[in-house]
């Protein structure tokens, strides 16, 4: 196996573009101006530049001692930026930490230089629990803007397209056409798309004796679709009264599809991701009950340490359901379809902040399900590389038995071929369909209109909106709208997370009070997800 391949980051999907990155003062590393630290491998990533995050918990104190001595020593203060609400009172999460140089200070402050001085100045291990603020990034294949074939919406005569549909590779990051082809409706673009069959049969509650499985996902919320009534989402779960991750309704993409960029009535990018995988969660596990979060700001990218806290809120609610605590909530599964790379990865247990989150959530029996990111790379993508890698590397973890791993997920075509744009390696442990997939999208109409439309024997003709997702019916009032076809890992995971959580149905469905306790749960969570990997047998 050949070692992951490190390719430019700027253009190539990895991170966002800097107009992005600007939004929340974010800058890239560049491995070719680090600070030369003998023997240390520096990749690529995006992070907020003038802020670390430092783990909470036992020895938080010394950790910023840390942090305030060695950027004093630079000319920097370091002061601990303010809790909010919602993560005052969290046992796990992290604390942020804002730098500034004073007018004395040779360098600019800088996050990820701090980190490096630590190293030089210290020792790798003084770096436990202290890390860069990473950019997240979701996962959706999406091309970029001058990748978008010109005139695709007007036919050619005689129905053969010219050569200038095809997507134009990008000279400088040597992305393909064929890659970039499943940005383009077609190819498994996100396009609207008619479905003929019925809604997922899903049990009624009178015929459940004991619980529903219960997936939850972090994303950009749920918006609304008949599929959806009869309590199978549940979209404003909170703890102690405090909402998790964003509640603002202005700025839900899942019902305000025009959030971003110009006011041209455009769907943006990310909207109704969050719904469209729901609806594959749905199609999978029509019993499942659905917690869906939004941890995703449309206008901006999504911060780390924002990202942590809202895990850390749903941490605790697993854990107090498990201790029969009235105030927390069952989670069985857990769906996250975004992810980042991380520019240290030969450090033993680099990013113990987050993975104290998935070992907590993996002790409690919660099958945390990845996606495996877009790049078609094999550098790893985290969250999704913290599953046990298949063959052993220094840092990797072991799947333990009184542990659920993590299960990262690649993505296939419809013919079970692996997706041109999945990443792979030996840390991918599974794969499941992820490309031109079919699954549920809120009632959007955009300011894109059909090439033609006109009036015959008093009924409307036209050609097809390419972006009116609103839910139509036929002549026997089922619903033919409100649907899509959509690309990428972002739904690769969720497919898995669906399967898993089937698997547990029987076990909790048909028992009257089926064990909660975490040594039940992670019985229950591993036999399922054996079933749904690789992950043959616990080490």
């Amino acid at each position: 196996m050949p070692e992951p391949r490190n390719v430019r980051p700027a253009r190539d999907g990895r991170v966002p573009r800097q107009a992005r990155l600007d939004l929340v003062k974010a800058r890239l590393v560049d491995p070719a101006k680090a600070l030369d630290i003998r023997g240390q491998q520096v990749a690529p990533t995006a992070y907020v530049g003038t802020r670390v995050m430092i783990g909470k918990g036992e020895g938080y104190d010394a950790r910023l001692k840390i942090v305030q001595e060695v950027a004093d020593a630079h000319g920097w203060d370091a002061v601990e930026d303010d809790e909010t609400s919602e993560a005052r009172r969290l046992p796990l999460g992290v604390r942020t930490v804002t730098l500034t140089a004073r007018p004395e200070a040779d360098d600019e402050a800088d996050a990820w230089l701090l980190l490096q001085f630590i190293r030089k100045d210290r020792n790798t291990k003084a770096l436990s629990r202290i890390d860069l603020d990473h950019v997240i990034v979701t996962q959706p294949f999406q091309p970029t803007g001058w990748d978008i074939p010109h005139g695709w919406d007007i036919p050619h005569p005689y129905g053969v397209p010219q050569g200038w549909d095809i997507p134009h590779p990008d000279p400088a990051t040597a992305v393909s056409a064929g890659l970039m082809s499943y940005g383009s409706p077609g190819s498994g673009g996100r396009q609207v798309v008619a479905y003929a069959g019925q809604r997922p049969v899903r049990r009624r509650n009178r015929d459940v004796m004991g619980r529903r499985p219960v997936v939850a996902i972090l994303d950009t919320g749920c918006g609304q679709h008949p599929w959806f009534d009869g309590g199978v989402v549940e979209r404003s779960v909170k703890l102690d009264g405090h909402g998790i991750g964003h509640i603002d309704p202005d700025t839900d993409p899942e019902v305000n599809e025009d959030l971003v960029g110009p006011f041209d009535g455009s769907v943006d990018r990310i909207a109704g991701h969050g719904t469209f995988i729901a609806g594959l969660v749905h199609q999978c596990c029509p019993d499942a009950t659905i917690l869906a979060w939004r941890g995703i700001d449309p206008a901006t990218p999504l911060i780390e340490s924002q990202w942590l806290t809202a895990l850390a809120q749903i941490t605790e609610l697993v854990r107090r359901h498990r201790e029969n605590d009235g105030r927390g909530r069952a989670i069985d599964v857990l769906s996250l379809s975004m992810g980042y790379y991380h520019e240290n990865p030969q450090d033993q247990l680099f990013d113990p902040i987050l993975l104290d989150l998935l070992e907590e959530l993996s002790r409690l029996g919660v099958a945390v399900v990845c996606s495996a990111g877009n790049d078609a790379t094999n550098r790893p993508s985290y969250p999704a590389a913290f599953a046990p890698w298949r063959v052993r590397r220094p840092g990797t973890l072991l799947a333990r038995r009184d542990h659920v791993p993590v299960v990262s997920v690649g993505a296939l075509n419809p013919n079970a071929t692996d997706a041109l744009f999945t990443n792979t390696g030996e840390w991918v442990r599974a794969y499941a369909p992820g490309a031109s997939l079919l699954s549920t999208m809120p009632g959007f109409e955009g300011g894109l209109e059909p090439i033609a439309r006109t009036m015959v024997d008093d009924r409307v003709r036209e050609s097809i909106d390419p972006d009116d997702f609103r839910s139509g019916e036929d002549a026997d009032g089922n619903a033919t709208g409100g649907f899509a076809v959509w690309s990428g890992t972002s739904f690769a995971a969720p497919v898995v997370a669906g399967r898993i959580a089937a698997e547990m149905a029987n076990q909790l469905m048909n028992r009257e009070n089926p064990s909660d306790t975490p040594a039940a749960a992670v019985t229950r969570a591993w036999q399922a997800v054996q079933k749904h990997s690789d992950l043959v047998r616990p080490e």
